[in-house]
């Protein structure tokens, strides 16, 4: 299970350097094979190779009226494999479609992770807080 959040930075070449606590259990899940893709927030989406392909399943299941989610998600999805080194190169199309610069941050969400360029993320969870939490959670006590 992935959980935390992390604040890194991409090297030169686009590769994400993985914190160790998640590398080790990346490797030893899926040996070190992830699927990256976007989601309709802006972040770049990581998903160990098994969870991505179950995804995948259920979004070739959806109705015509999902297409545009279908067409992001299966249109962006890029099959990396962790190096040697623990990291992760993201491609350069998925940087740009999410607007990833150098410092991003990365959460751990139970079986997948968010990647967000850092100040866009700041951003978002300012403005998503703003909103209140919704209905759904108002009996979970913290």
């Amino acid at each position: 299970m992935f959980q935390g959040t992390s604040l890194l930075a991409l090297d030169g070449k686009g590769r994400l350097s993985l914190p160790s606590r998640h590398r080790e259990d990346l490797l030893l899940s899926c040996q070190g094979e992830v699927t990256l893709t976007r989601h309709p927030d802006g972040c770049a989406l990581i998903y160990p190779r098994p969870t991505w392909n179950a995804l995948r399943d259920q979004l070739m299941t959806l109705p015509f009226g999902a297409r545009v989610l279908r067409r992001m998600l299966l249109g962006s999805a890029v099959d990396i494999k962790i190096d040697g080194s623990g990291r992760l190169l993201i491609p350069n199309d998925l940087r740009s479609l999410c607007g990833l610069s150098r410092e991003v941050t990365l959460v751990g969400l139970g079986d997948h992770f968010e990647l967000w360029d850092q100040a866009a993320f700041a951003e978002f969870e300012k403005k998503e807080l703003a909103k209140g939490l919704p209905q759904e959670v108002s009996n979970f006590i913290l």
